[in-house]
């Protein structure tokens, strides 16, 4: 069994012989802060969360998207440590008052990782190693080192993954940062890993927690949190989940299916009517008549779908908080099976479930999103091909215009192949939807710099 005592620890991964600073703020907030504050945080305000990003309609993107399932992981976290503290009173001397602080900045961070172009341009990434032109680095050999990649090297790059992404770039020593990344503390890491296992390990779902560069920092700090590892194969890792990596995903789960649903509605997507009705079935009848009456009381159409949409998120939050206290030893004991949303209460399950439905019929795979996936596709592989040519041919003159344009933060020349195309995947993934496109554009000879 875990325990609440090892599991919350505020020592930071880079910092570990330091003492903590003391301030008016918990070390848990100077994360939140630190985030809040950094430029691949700021860069999410122009990274596609589903719909092309703003014309004269606003829609989420990515940052605005984090900053909602912040908020609503902080509400969780708040409400878990409120109720449990009840059930253990002893914890209120340790962090455990912190829970919704924890949640909160990982909620903040859990979307770091992600590239340019949504979920397409992770795609795009994985299926250039795995299906298209950069295949040849499987059995790849650098004609002046000898060096290749081995078995779990590659697993890294055809499984790539936006959550494995986002530790690496909190936990990672690029060029003039910091030993450890980020330098956040422990348990904030461990929230965000969703997927507690290395990429050979990843199966179908093509889903893992942390690249083989990383695997070392993610094992020193579940050491320390004393998070259960479990059977694996040698050279492999797996470990139970984080007891708060369920609240972050509740979080998550909750904020994109709800705001996509109300983006669609902005967008003519989906009819008011289709809305009401997805939203009021959340409610029993009685709690039902109660909320459409209350939201006819409001005129204005876009306002009743927020009303509505606020009721929901409500109802969801409490709903996931019974279900971690409930099953709060099924968490500790690594055995939940999880996510948190797949055992609410049936009738708001049954109306998520609606949501998920609806959302893929209509919003998903509508014009729009599919043709900023398939022009996303496209810029993020052809982008990733030239600079992974680049770095594996970098006498060639094209591949050392290419090194040159990339920032020196990136060991884009780094002494083994196995860096080299992690750095090339560092400069890729940080890129702005904006930048992308640019850059591919240049590089195509579709643009020029203004003069």
């Amino acid at each position: 069994m875990m325990n609440w005592n090892q599991l919350l620890s505020n020592k930071r991964l880079g910092q570990e012989g330091l003492s903590n600073r003391y301030d008016d703020r918990t070390e848990f907030q100077r994360d939140y802060d630190r985030l809040i504050f950094s430029a691949p945080f700021r860069r999410l305000q122009n990274k596609t969360q589903v719909f092309p990003l703003p014309g004269s309609i606003f829609v989420h993107n990515r940052l605005t998207h984090s900053l909602e399932v912040s908020s609503v992981g902080r509400s969780l976290g708040n409400d878990v440590s409120r109720l449990l503290l009840e059930r253990h009173p002893q914890l209120v001397e340790t962090h455990f008052t912190e829970l919704g602080s924890i949640v909160s900045a990982a909620c903040l961070a859990h979307d770091l990782g992600n590239p340019p172009f949504g979920h397409s341009g992770e795609t795009a990434i994985g299926t250039y190693f795995s299906e298209g032109d950069g295949q040849f680095l499987k059995h790849y050999v650098c004609e002046q080192t000898g060096d290749c990649l081995n078995h779990k090297q590659w697993e890294d790059l055809i499984h790539f993954e936006g959550n494995a992404n986002a530790f690496r770039l909190l936990t990672h020593h690029f060029n003039g940062r910091r030993k450890g990344g980020f330098v956040m503390t422990y348990s904030t890491l461990a929230s965000i890993v969703k997927y507690p296992f290395s990429s050979d390990l990843a199966g179908e779902k093509r889903k893992f927690g942390f690249f083989r560069s990383e695997a070392e920092d993610y094992c020193r700090i579940a050491d320390e949190l004393g998070i259960l590892k479990l059977d694996a194969p040698e050279g492999s890792y797996r470990y139970a989940r984080y007891p708060l990596v369920y609240l972050v995903e509740a979080a998550d789960d909750i904020c994109y299916q709800i705001m996509d649903i109300e983006d669609a509605h902005k967008l003519k997507l989906l009819t008011t009517e289709q809305v009401k009705h997805l939203f009021l079935n959340y409610f029993e009848e009685q709690q039902r008549n109660h909320i459409a009456e209350r939201m006819e009381t409001l005129e204005d159409v876009n306002e009743q779908i927020v009303y509505l949409r606020s009721c929901v998120i409500n109802c969801l939050e409490q709903e996931c908080v019974r279900v971690f206290v409930e099953h709060e030893e099924e968490f500790l004991s690594g055995t939940f099976p999880g996510p948190l949303i797949k055992y609410i209460a049936d009738v708001p399950r049954r109306a998520y479930e609606e949501c998920e439905k609806v959302a893929y019929s209509s919003i998903y795979h509508c014009k729009d999103v599919v043709d900023i996936e398939i022009a996303g596709y496209k810029v993020i592989t052809q982008l990733t091909d030239l600079m992974i040519k680049a770095v594996t041919e970098p006498e060639k003159a094209f591949s050392k215009l290419l090194i040159n344009r990339v920032s020196p933060q990136y060991q884009i020349l780094a002494p083994t192949l196995y860096e080299r195309v992690m750095a090339v995947l560092d400069y890729i993934s940080g890129m702005t939807d904006v930048f992308a496109l640019d850059l591919y554009r240049k590089i195509n000879g579709m643009s020029l710099p203004d003069v």
